[in-house]
């Protein structure tokens, strides 16, 4: 499983888990491929990102 990393690192964990539930919901107006499995999570400086799997 290989993840694919969104490019943008947000402040909080609600503005990167609002982020990924629209890509869990709104995957098909975006032209993005389905996702399989969309994660949140925090890197080593304490921001928060979105991960996904296709």
């Amino acid at each position: 499983m290989n993840w694919i990393y969104w490019v943008k690192l947000y402040d909080s964990k609600f503005q990167a888990g609002c982020l990924a539930k629209r890509m869990e919901e709104d995957w098909w107006i975006y032209g993005y491929e389905c996702p399989t499995e969309v994660q949140v999570f925090r890197s080593r400086k304490g921001r928060f990102g979105v991960r996904y799997t296709v």
